[in-house]
């Protein structure tokens, strides 16, 4: 229940106007919500700057067309977008994603969590976000390298190492965001190695990028557990998603000790008691770009399940894949399964009624602007890598990766105990972020 009247205006009114963008107005309402200690403390000097309906309010929305020809000669026109949230603390920072579910609702809701996913990295780096509802599943590389080259003929006008620096996201990985800086290098004439990040080894990429976002959930994971005084080490994991982050989830989770017994993909998932041959994954989905249940050629005693993979009792679970995977049913069955931590390598896999009955019941929740943070922190370190023309190896990056996770949970928890919420790190992270992005603009003016 929300008694602050400014913050209850700014939801509903911001609800209201917004009421098409679904995804938006549930990561906004969760964000806002949780901040009602902090915004109560300043509520006159916020409602002075109008501070939360400008942070609710896109900077700027790019949305344009992308023509491109096909195999077979024929014309395809998709939508490209680019979100330019909030650069109050940087230059907007955030991914491509490439997906047929890919709308304004869910460019502008991804953008709002980078805004304070940035700024808890503690690097200088603002919030946005882009793509288009291009589905590169099924198409050749040369279809593939089309589109990119048409999209960065428009998404070029926006972007800059000092105004926007896009990465991936889901569809897009080294090979799209090779496509797409070899097409910016040809239309500006010049080797702005910064201006994406995710490159190429040979062309300005950085060491540990490919493994960031799943390692950095994992060192968040080990420093919450660790302040409840639980060991990871021999504790059963179930995985979903079998991508890029869930892939070096499993990897880091292996590493340290715990037993991942299940991953999927959108057609299923894979159970296998004896635990996860990360070796047979990698071969599957990064070589062969095939389907989870390949899996069972490689050990046929697994089991493969057209099913929900929460079904599969755990006591950690990573959703790595999706927004909105676990909603509140599914909640009440990791809670009966006996969970009792959950880190969210995706971005707002759980919806708010999952949150509130998570929290309720005493599981360890660490949230994805938080937790999955690691990935655009190693982002922002290719960034700083490509100024000062040098490369660093791969445990340097790991190791500033491992401490900058390690600060970021210690900011979460700093501020859950401030505000005494307990093991609430959802609040402790929006507020900890909120704080920083909201001192920011107040300082530089009402712009």
């Amino acid at each position: 229940m929300i008694n602050c009247e400014y913050l209850k205006e700014v939801i509903n009114t911001t609800s209201e106007k917004n009421s098409q963008e679904k995804e938006f107005v549930q990561a906004m309402q969760e964000v806002l919500t949780s901040l009602e200690p902090v915004i109560k403390e300043k509520e006159e000097e916020y409602k002075k700057y109008g501070l939360l309906e400008r942070l609710v309010e896109p900077e700027r929305i790019i949305s344009f067309r992308v023509p491109w020809v096909d195999d077979r000669g024929h014309v395809q026109v998709n939508r490209g977008y680019r979100v330019q949230f909030n650069g109050s603390i940087g230059p907007y920072k955030g991914g491509l994603r490439f997906n047929p579910t890919v709308n304004q609702s869910i460019m502008k809701f991804l953008a709002f969590e980078q805004i304070f996913k940035n700024a808890l990295t503690g690097l200088p780096i603002g919030g946005g976000k882009g793509g288009s509802d291009f589905d590169p599943k099924g198409k050749s590389d040369m279809e593939i390298m089309r589109f990119c080259q048409s999209f960065m003929n428009e998404l070029q006008r926006h972007i800059g190492q000092d105004v926007d620096v896009p990465a991936g996201d889901i569809g897009v990985g080294e090979r799209e965001i090779g496509f797409l800086f070899g097409q910016f290098r040809k239309i500006k004439n010049t080797y702005e190695a910064g201006v994406l990040t995710g490159k190429g080894l040979s062309y300005g990429g950085s060491l540990t990028r490919k493994e960031a976002t799943g390692y950095g959930l994992l060192y968040f994971m080990r420093e919450m557990l660790k302040a409840n005084n639980i060991n990871i080490a021999g504790k059963k994991v179930i995985i979903s998603g079998a991508g890029n982050v869930a892939i070096y989830a499993c990897e880091k989770a292996i590493q340290m000790g715990a037993n991942v017994i299940a991953m999927s993909d959108s057609n299923g998932y894979i159970y296998d008691k004896n635990g996860i041959k990360l070796d047979f994954i990698k071969e599957i989905k990064e070589i062969k770009r095939g389907r989870i249940k390949d899996y069972l050629k490689y050990v046929p005693d697994a089991q493969y399940v057209e099913g929900s993979i929460y079904d599969i009792p755990a006591e950690i679970v990573l959703p790595c894949a999706t927004q909105n995977d676990i909603n509140l049913q599914t909640a009440e069955k990791l809670v009966s399964n006996g969970t009792i931590a959950i880190g969210e390598g995706a971005n707002m896999p759980c919806n708010n009624e999952a949150i509130n009955y998570l929290l309720e019941n005493k599981v360890l929740l660490a949230p994805g602007k938080a937790a999955n943070a690691g990935g655009v922190a190693t982002s922002a370190l290719e960034m700083s890598q490509n100024s000062i023309r040098s490369s660093w190896t791969f445990e340097e990056v790991d190791k500033k990766l491992e401490q900058i996770m390690i600060n970021i949970f210690n900011q979460c928890k700093s501020a859950a105990d401030k505000y005494n919420l307990g093991t609430n790190y959802v609040a402790g992270a929006n507020i900890s972020a909120f704080k920083k992005v909201s001192n920011a603009m107040i300082s530089q003016g009402i712009i």
